[in-house]
């Protein structure tokens, strides 16, 4: 989680790094030419709208490091061939230093471009720390992507099993600034959310112990739960089918920051006050942090027993897990710990941990834990192959759709093999757990730096070191055959035209709109930058730098009624929206202040600056941008969506606010 008052996404799920690339000392140094040099720091100034570009001439079969200074204005890098096509570009934290990375095949004039975020201007620095060959060598390699967390800076470590041994692991960089401390590999980091195939493997061990049942209504175990008129079972809460609230996504609305105190009695209560589901219980997929707070509460409950200490006693002694740590909270001190780093300003800052987060998240562990955890699916000597084949059992809904997604844990294929897989991110720490049950091995990526992009790390790791298991070679051709045409593919002026406009996927509240620069298609997300969109055909396009695709759906006059953006394997069907520009005095029909019971907490909604505002006591003024007819999208990821309501005489009452993982929650007017 990054602080509230930076971009954060949530819907697009971003690809921030091909690889971040510096030097192994062994590797010999690559010249540079042109408007860098290696070491050089060069200042500037972006007015608005404006941007800055830097020729640089470079070898074929290099990569290359650099970073960008943030001063002053939040900037995203770009880089271009001699053609003038976009290669890869980056956009990271609102400030501070951004790192960029890229390779390049083939030698040439490249262009580096520094464009400013929307509207803003200010200063920054760009500087190419290093140019060097590419590193055949997978170690090598790996020495390579993990270079930005190395010497000074908040470190990461890294385990590879290959057929059940720990075959490569490396730590690196600092596990604690202030004090010095290398990152070792017996250094416990927060894993986030890997913790959830844990919690599902004791409510599994529960089970087994007839203590309770899957298909359990969870009103047997927490008897004081909300009676929505449907059951929610234990098997609703480990495959997020289970219509609640997303807490960590639900208490921002309310003013609470990701490092504020929060009482686990607080998150119950907050889904006590939950008036109706989001869906019926199997109906949807909804990632939940809330479910896996419950479920470990249902194992306190069961056992009579703290959850940290059961999972000791019961999981991680077992299992021979020695550096393993269920925290109970940020205060308890785990020991030789890493400490977590957000970027800041004027560079890192020590971030804490998530409260309440147990169930949910909250384990401390290393790769060397890790790995005997992933033996215990190859192996079970824990709990038997009955318990890990329900573990990796994808859900279904009820309309008969397969998730992607077992209990607490992803289940998919990936380049032809099959995977378990989950990532972590608390405050700042980041973790990445890929596991290949058909050839017993693995990749365990863990950071104590929130910039750490864990998924992408923890892939590209795998695809070096079992690239013979992975993807033939009439795969990787089709791929690039797919590529090359999807480069040729054009599409007229007119018809990118059609496509423009704001569109809406009603099932998460979150809002797109579609505008063409420089005779490119671009995606504007909520509170986001901008992503290119690459035509795959007339209708069809592939979002640059994330991996979604979106299909416009056209009437019979050739105009846009509505698109298919798809992303993680989910469709989101989104609706083209009518214009509302409405006038400023239009707006202040809205004006007033509101309160939501659920949450107990107010909001006052103003006209100021030519614009309307959401204005709360522990936030930022939240500035809302029209969408559609009486609803409005905030600059902030919690207030993707503020849809207000009328009375039957026409005067606005209330507004419900979504954003994604929450849905219409009221706010009635006083």
């Amino acid at each position: 989680m990054k602080n509230y008052n930076c971009k954060i996404m949530k819907i697009f799920i971003p690809i921030v790094l091909l690889a971040f690339l510096v030097s192994c000392h062994q590797s010999p140094k690559m010249n540079i030419s042109g408007d860098l040099e290696i070491g050089v720091e060069v200042f500037g100034t972006l007015l608005k709208k404006t941007s800055k570009s830097y020729e640089i001439q470079l070898d074929s079969n290099a990569f290359v490091l650099g970073v960008v200074n943030q001063k002053t204005v939040d900037v995203a890098v770009k880089l271009f061939n001699e053609s003038n096509e976009k290669i890869v570009s980056f956009d990271g934290p609102a400030r501070g230093p951004e790192s960029f990375s890229f390779i390049i095949d083939k030698a040439g004039t490249y262009r580096l471009e520094i464009e400013p975020f929307e509207d803003e201007s200010g200063d920054y620095s760009i500087k190419i720390e290093m140019v060097e060959p590419i590193a055949t060598d997978p170690a090598k390699r790996v020495d390579q992507l993990l270079a930005f967390y190395s010497n000074n800076k908040p470190g990461a470590v890294i385990g590879v099993i290959e057929n059940g041994k720990m075959t490569f692991s490396k730590a690196y960089g600092k596990a604690n600034i202030t004090h010095n401390i290398d990152f070792k590999l017996n250094t416990p980091t927060n894993i986030g959310s890997v913790s959830k195939q844990f919690t599902a493997f004791a409510i599994l061990l529960l089970e087994q112990q007839g203590l309770l049942a899957l298909d359990d209504d969870i009103r047997i175990h927490i008897p004081e739960f909300p009676d929505f008129g449907e059951v929610i079972t234990i098997r609703n809460l480990l495959t997020h089918t289970n219509g609640l609230r997303e807490v960590y996504n639900l208490l921002p609305i309310a003013g609470w920051y990701g490092g504020d105190k929060l009482l686990r009695t607080e998150i119950l209560n907050t889904l006590l006050r939950q008036n109706d589901l989001q869906a019926s219980p199997g109906e949807e997929y909804n990632y939940n942090n809330s479910a896996f707070i419950l479920l470990a509460d249902i194992v306190e409950r069961k056992t009579d027993s703290k959850f940290p200490d059961w999972m000791k006693k019961n999981v991680f002694e077992p299992l021979g897990m020695q550096d393993s740590y269920v925290r109970a909270d940020p205060s308890q001190i785990i020991p030789n710990a890493s400490q977590g780093y957000s970027q800041g300003e004027i560079g890192f800052v020590e971030s804490g941990d998530l409260y309440a987060a147990y169930g949910a998240g909250g384990i401390y562990t290393t790769p060397l834990d890790l790995s005997k955890w992933l033996n215990n699916f190859n192996d079970p000597q824990v709990g038997g192959k009955e318990i890990i084949e329900k573990l990796v059992t994808p859900g279904i809904l009820n309309n008969g759709d397969t998730l992607p997604y077992g209990l607490g844990i992803g289940v998919r294929e990936r380049k032809g093999l099959k995977i378990y897989a989950h990532g972590g991110a608390d405050i700042a720490h980041r973790a990445y757990l890929l596991y290949y049950p058909e050839t017993n091995s693995g990749v365990i990526a863990l950071s104590n730096n929130a910039s750490f992009s864990s998924a992408s790390i923890a892939n590209e790791i795998g695809d070096l070191f079992f690239a013979d298991y992975l993807v033939s070679k009439e795969d990787d051709e089709k791929v690039e055959d797919d590529v090359a045409n999807n480069k040729k593919f054009e599409v007229d002026l007119e018809t990118l035209e059609s496509y423009t406009g704001k569109y809406k996927a009603s099932s998460i509240g979150f809002v797109i709109e579609y505008k063409i620069e420089n005779d490119t298609l671009m995606a504007y997300p909520t509170g986001q930058s901008a992503k290119p969109l690459l035509p795959t055909s007339e209708a069809t396009f592939s979002y640059e730098g994330i991996e979604a695709t979106i299909v416009f759906n056209m009437d019979d006059d050739g105009k846009s009624i509505g698109a298919i953006h798809t992303q993680g394997g989910t469709d989101y069907e989104l609706e083209k929206l009518s214009p509302f520009n409405p006038s400023l005095a239009e707006l202040k029909v809205y004006e007033g202040k509101y309160f939501s019971e659920e949450l107990e907490t107010f909001y006052t909604i103003i006209v100021k600056d030519s614009a309307m505002y959401a204005i709360h006591k522990n936030l930022k003024d939240i500035k809302f941008s029209p969408i559609e007819d009486d609803a409005f999208s905030g600059d902030i990821f919690f207030m993707n969506e503020a849809a207000f309501k009328r009375d039957s005489k026409g005067q606005v009452n209330a507004f419900s606010v979504s954003n994604g993982r929450i849905k219409g929650v009221l706010f009635k007017k006083q």
